[in-house]
């Protein structure tokens, strides 16, 4: 690598410092987001897609929706 390691080394650090940054930020956003629901169903708001009493069946191969 010669007189460039320091910089390709400096390079992949700072990547996997971000990467890192960006992953650590989706897991705690995900687990307030979790809390956030939870919170709410506590308080009895519930969710549009439970209301659905039975999942929709796909129509059968070549039959367009009416």
């Amino acid at each position: 690598m010669g007189d460039y390691t320091f910089f390709i080394a400096g390079s992949y650090a700072i990547t996997a410092l971000v990467i890192g940054g960006l992953i650590l930020r989706a897991v705690l956003d995900h687990r307030a987001q979790v809390r956030a629901l939870a919170e709410l169903e506590a308080r009895g708001m519930r969710r549009r897609s439970s209301a659905r009493t039975a999942p929709v069946e796909p129509l059968p191969a070549g039959q367009a929706a009416r």
